[in-house]
This record gives structure tokens, sequence and C-alpha cells, in this order.
């Protein structure tokens, strides 16, 4: 006895979904809104400073720098990355700025990274405050140069480009917010229209009739409404 399987027929449940459209574009809408005002109110904005600093891997500058060397000096911005986070540097930062944070939350403002694979590093932290974030990462190249050379005993690091900050927040994007949410309405709303179709036995055409129960339609008694 061969198993008889229900096909999806893609055009009914396009029908389905223009049927309900409007309130699928309504429960959109609701969570568009209630994303943006999310994003407004429940949700800190962040702020960013940089600056960048260059890796030596030698004091003496008037020497000829050699492609070892310049290689050599890429590597070492991810050791130094490792130092200017560590708590020889921020530790300084807090106490000198009175920051009422701890080693590992002024940590996770901080990040370094290399500049398109270059000697020089950037240095960038977020924070709530645009000033703070700008105070953190002056401080930051301040301090973080003489303990690189006491730690490395080698080499040098200085200063290319000062602390600057950014005026508006880096996040939340807003944009981005609302629409992941507008997005995520509508397929909600559309998966739970179709759900509730595909759960629901009753037929509600003849088309039905024949298409499920594999009989012909004899007759339809219409509906007339009372004038």
């Amino acid at each position: 006895m061969e198993q008889e399987y229900e096909t999806i027929d893609l055009r009914e449940l396009f029908g389905i979904i223009r049927g309900h459209i409007i309130m699928i574009l309504a429960v959109a809408i609701l969570f568009a809104v209630g994303g943006g005002l999310f994003t407004v109110f429940l949700i800190t904005p962040q702020y960013e400073a940089s600056a960048t600093m260059i890796v030596n891997t030698r004091q003496d500058q008037n020497a000829v720098v050699t492609n070892d060397q310049l290689t050599s000096a890429k590597n070492l911005v991810s050791t130094y990355g490792i130092i200017v986070r560590s708590d020889m540097v921020l530790d300084k930062v807090i106490a000198t700025l009175n920051l009422p944070l701890t080693y590992q939350q002024l940590g996770q403002k901080v990040t370094v990274s290399a500049v398109e694979a270059t000697q020089v590093m950037k240095i960038t932290v977020t924070d709530p405050s645009a000033e703070r974030a700008k105070s953190i990462v002056k401080e930051i190249t301040m301090i973080a140069p003489d303990v690189i050379m006491d730690t490395v005993e080698a080499g040098s690091v200085k200063v290319i480009s000062e602390a600057r900050g950014s005026e508006n927040p880096v996040s939340p994007n807003r944009v981005m917010n609302v629409a992941v949410s507008f997005m995520l309405g509508i397929v909600l709303s559309t998966g739970i229209v179709l759900l509730k179709e595909m759960l629901n036995n009753t037929f509600k055409t003849d088309a039905d009739i024949t298409k499920n129960l594999h009989i012909p339609v004899l007759g339809v008694i219409p509906k007339v409404e009372d004038k």
C-alpha cells in the first residue's frame, strides 16, 4: 500500500500570506517601534576614542631599517597589545584618573589592533562617556611606552596620533535594530499565520473537499443573506 504525502502548494501559501498581509505588516511595525524604543531608552550609548602608536625593534632611530626588522616590528604589535591591556598599564590608568572601575572592567573597554598589518597599532577605548574614553586613551599612551620598554627591554613605542574621540555614539545602531525588529516581526507573524492555517482541518471551499477526500462535489448550497 502506497503512502500518500500531502503536497504544499506555494501558490496557496502565498494566497494565505496575501490574505493576512495587513495583520503581518501591523505586527512588523509594532516590532519595529518596540525595537526602536528599546534601543533609545534601554541601551546605553557607547562612544569610542582611539590613538595610534608605532612599534620599532631598535631604539636607534638613525639606523637603516631592514625588512626583517619591519617584520619583527609587525609581530611585536600583538605582544605589545597584551602589555597595553595588562594590569601593569591599566591599574596605573585607573589610579591616575581615579576611575570607578576594576582592572577587568577597564580591560573589556580597551582593544588593541594592528593597522592594516603594519607596525602601527591602534588603541581603542569604548565607554558611555566620550570625554572619559578620550582621557583613558590619552593616559594609556602616556603610560604604556615606559612599561613596554621596561618589560621587553628592546625596541621602542612612540605615539603618532593623539587621542581622538567620536562626537556621535558608535553603538547602538538604531537603524539596524529597527530593521532587524521589523524583519523579525514579519517572520514571526508569517510563521504563526501559516502554522495556524496548516493546523486548521476544516474545509473552506469545494476545492478543499476534492483535494483532500478525492471525491467530486455534486452540489453547493449557497449562503443567502436576508435583506
